[in-house]
C-alpha cells in the first residue's frame, strides 16, 4: 500500500504467536513495528492532534515531554512531521540508543538525574513541566496524567485486539507505568466481554508495589512510580510483579529461540505471563504487549 505520510502508518500492528511452554494460545502485540518503534506511537498522535482541533498547540508551537524515551521519540516524529519544534526530558537511565534517536529528530533533550519519585524537584517530570510554563506558545503532552493517553488506546488499540482475535481474546497482559495502556484497552475489551481478564505487569521495586517505598529497578518504560490517575481499578483486574533478573532472563530467551528481539519491559510482561498462564486451558487465548524493540537497548548489554 502506498501512503501520504508516515502517520498514517501509525497502528494496526501484527499479532504473533509466541511458546512459553504452557497450555494456552499465546499471541504478542508487535508494536515495535509503528514507524517510531513503540507503542508510545498512538498515544503521542492522539495527544498532539487533539491539542491541534481544540487550539492549545499552533503553528510554530513547541512540544514538551518527559518520557523515559519511547514517547518522546513518537513525539519528536510526529513533532518532525509537522514542523513544530520539540523538546524531551529523559532520565539518565534512559539508554545511549533512546537518546540518540531523540536528537535524529531533531528534538532537544535535556536529561535529568534519576530520582526514586516522579515528584522529586529534579526528576525528568518536574523539569518538563517547569520548561512548559516558561515557554510560550507551548503544550506538555504529559502522558502520566493526561487522560488522552487512557483515550488513546481505548479507542484504537482495544478495537484493533478484539478485531484481530475475532473475539476470542480472554486475556490481557501489558507492561504498567502511567497505566494508560491497561486501563484503555482494558476499558473497552471489558465492554465487549465482562469476562475477559486484564493484567498489568509491574516491578517488585516500584511505588505501587512497595506501598510507596520504591527502590531502584533497571526495567525502562515499566514501572508505576506514582499514584497514577490514569489507572482504572474496573478495568484492570489484577497485577503481576516481577524482577529485573527474570525479565532480562526472558529477553535473552525470546531472541534466541523465536528471533523476538524485545525491550526489557516487553522481557517483564512475558516472565509475568510464562508464569501466569502456567494453569490455564489450550482453548485461552491470551495477548502479550510487546512495546518497543531491544534495538533501543542494545547498549544495557541485557542480551
Amino acid at each position: 500500500m502506498m501512503y501520504n505520510s508516515i502517520l498514517d502508518v501509525i497502528g494496526n500492528t501484527p499479532l504473533v504467536r509466541v511458546d512459553l511452554g504452557t497450555p494456552p494460545q499465546i499471541y504478542a502485540k508487535l508494536e515495535y513495528l509503528n514507524p517510531g518503534g513503540s507503542i508510545k506511537d498512538r498515544s503521542a498522535q492522539y495527544m498532539i492532534e487533539q491539542a491541534e482541533k481544540d487550539g492549545r498547540l499552533k503553528k510554530g508551537g513547541t512540544i514538551i515531554e518527559a518520557s523515559s524515551g519511547n514517547q518522546g521519540i513518537s513525539a519528536s516524529l510526529i513533532g518532525a512531521a509537522k514542523g513544530y519544534k520539540v523538546l524531551i526530558t529523559v532520565s539518565d537511565k534512559v539508554s545511549i540508543e533512546k537518546r540518540t534517536t531523540l536528537g535524529a529528530y531533531g528534538a532537544e533533550v535535556i536529561t535529568c538525574p534519576a530520582t526514586m519519585l516522579l515528584t522529586d524537584p529534579q526528576s525528568y517530570h518536574s523539569r518538563a513541566t517547569a520548561i512548559h510554563k516558561a515557554t510560550p506558545n507551548s503544550i506538555m503532552l504529559n502522558q502520566y496524567f493526561n487522560p488522552e493517553n487512557t483515550e488513546s488506546h481505548y479507542r484504537f488499540l482495544g478495537p484493533e485486539l478484539w478485531q484481530q482475535t475475532k473475539g476470542t481474546i480472554t486475556h490481557f497482559i501489558a507492561g504498567a507505568g502511567s497505566c494508560g495502556t491497561v486501563s484503555g484497552v482494558g476499558r473497552y475489551l471489558h465492554e465487549q466481554n465482562p469476562n475477559i481478564r486484564i493484567i498489568g505487569v509491574d516491578s517488585v521495586n516500584s511505588y505501587r508495589t512497595t506501598n510507596g517505598h520504591p527502590a531502584p529497578y533497571v526495567l525502562e518504560g515499566m514501572g508505576v512510580d506514582y499514584d497514577t490517575p490514569l489507572l482504572n481499578k474496573q478495568a484492570v483486574d489484577e497485577f503481576s510483579n516481577v524482577k529485573d533478573t527474570d525479565a532480562i532472563a526472558m529477553l535473552k530467551h525470546l531472541a534466541r529461540t523465536q528471533g523476538i528481539l524485545v525491550g526489557p519491559a516487553s522481557g517483564g510482561v512475558a516472565a509475568a505471563a510464562a508464569e501466569y498462564t502456567k494453569n490455564l486451558s489450550p482453548e485461552d487465548v491470551v495477548v502479550l504487549l510487546f512495546g518497543d524493540s531491544g534495538r533501543a537497548y542494545l547498549t544495557k548489554n541485557f542480551y
